[in-house]
């Protein structure tokens, strides 16, 4: 389980942007958290994938709560997170090619002998083509950059998936591709998943249920859940 347990969190302690929140997903869980912009959620995803310290509060991760973030979190917990940002630019090293970028936590676990494999796997699975791998952020779309982006998320088989408005600088056709590539993974590993954003039909189609933001950062109710399909 992934619990954040009454975080309050922020980048100046005096003014913190994230304030007593709340939330829980289970294994095999797809919750959707909503919410305007600018009201914190990005902030309580980078708390989630245990790559922001909260100022209190805590996370719990398997049963076992987390007193370590960033580099100084053990490794098979970091690994255990596959993270998805909103910008793909400001999340890709604009000097590697693709097939580094998607490789690149293969190789910082020491994982190098499964990079041809996983990569040429993971990149049809996402829709990257060989042409496509060998070039650099600059030279492909956002939409192509964003898959990179995914499959570098997947590339650990991470049993929890934090995508923070995957989507939201994306056309329609690869919104629906890359939910799809989520969704696959899901079905075929059991993963948890924590779907940020702000446009409640997506949400609500993609995850099991909705949570609004006012009620992560008081006492959580039962909200929206998952429509027909």
């Amino acid at each position: 389980m992934l619990e954040l347990r009454t975080v309050t969190a922020g980048y100046d302690r005096r003014d913190p942007v994230v304030r007593d929140a709340s939330l829980t997903v289970t294994p095999g869980e797809a919750v959707g958290l909503l919410g305007p912009s600018g009201c914190g959620k990005s902030t309580l995803a980078k708390v989630a994938a245990l790559l922001h310290r909260p100022d209190s509060g805590t996370v719990v991760l398997d049963g076992v709560p987390v007193h370590r973030y960033r580099h100084r979190a053990p490794r098979d917990r970091r690994t255990t997170i596959g993270v998805v940002f909103q910008q793909p630019r400001l999340a890709a090293d604009p000097r590697l090619r693709l097939t580094d970028l998607i490789a690149e936590p293969l190789r910082a676990t020491g994982r190098r002998a499964s990079v041809p494999a996983r990569v040429a796997g993971l990149a049809g699975t996402v829709g990257l083509t060989p042409d496509l791998l060998i070039r650099r952020p600059h030279e492909v779309s956002d939409g192509q950059l964003q898959r990179a982006c995914l499959a570098r998320a997947l590339v650990l088989r991470p049993r929890w998936l934090i995508c923070d408005e995957m989507t939201a600088m994306l056309d329609a056709s690869t919104t629906a591709a890359l939910v799809r590539v989520v969704e696959d993974y899901r079905a075929a590993t059991g993963a948890g998943l924590l779907a940020v954003g702000h446009d409640q039909t997506l949400l609500n189609r993609w995850c099991d249920r909705t949570v609004h933001w006012d009620t992560v950062t008081a006492t959580p109710t039962v909200t929206a859940t998952k429509a027909p399909a």
